[in-house]
C-alpha cells in the first residue's frame, strides 16, 4: 500500500483515536509539515504534548490527546486563498462563526486562518480542525 498524503493520514488516526477516547496515539511518519501542524493545534489547545520517537525506522511520534477535536481533515484540492477570501472558506469547512481554525500556508510560514488575516497575507489551505 503506497501512502500518498501523510499528514491527512496523520490527522485521520488523530481524529479516530479522539472518538475512541484514547489518550494517546502513536503517528508512524513524521515531517516537518506534519510537527508544524501538530504545534500549531497543541497552540490552540485541541492537542497536548508530542514528543518524536527515533527508532531506526523512520521518526514516529508519540502524542497527547485531549479530546478535545469534534472533526478534523486535510483540504483536498488545496485552495489558494487571498487575504479577502477567507470568510469564504470558513463557512465551507467550519460549522460556525469563531468556531474552529484554518490551516493556511503563507509565504511567512504555516498558521491559522486568523493569523493570516491579522497579517494581511494569503495563501494555500491545508487543513481544518474544530
Amino acid at each position: 500500500m503506497v501512502l500518498t498524503d501523510a499528514l491527512g493520514d496523520a490527522l485521520s488516526h488523530i481524529l479516530s483515536y479522539e472518538k475512541i477516547g484514547r489518550k494517546e496515539v502513536i503517528l508512524n511518519k513524521n515531517s516537518k509539515m506534519i510537527s508544524k501542524v501538530l504545534d500549531l493545534l497543541k497552540e490552540n489547545n485541541y492537542l497536548g504534548s508530542y514528543e518524536v520517537i527515533n527508532d531506526g525506522k523512520g521518526n514516529r511520534v508519540k502524542l497527547n490527546l485531549l479530546n478535545n477535536i469534534n472533526k478534523c481533515g486535510v483540504i483536498k484540492p488545496r485552495h489558494k486563498v487571498k487575504k479577502t477570501e477567507f470568510e469564504k472558506f470558513e463557512k465551507r469547512f467550519l460549522p460556525a462563526k469563531g468556531f474552529g481554525i484554518l490551516l493556511v500556508t503563507t509565504s511567512k510560514g504555516l498558521m491559522t486562518n486568523d493569523a493570516a488575516k491579522e497579517k494581511g497575507i494569503g495563501g494555500k489551505l491545508i487543513a481544518y480542525c474544530y
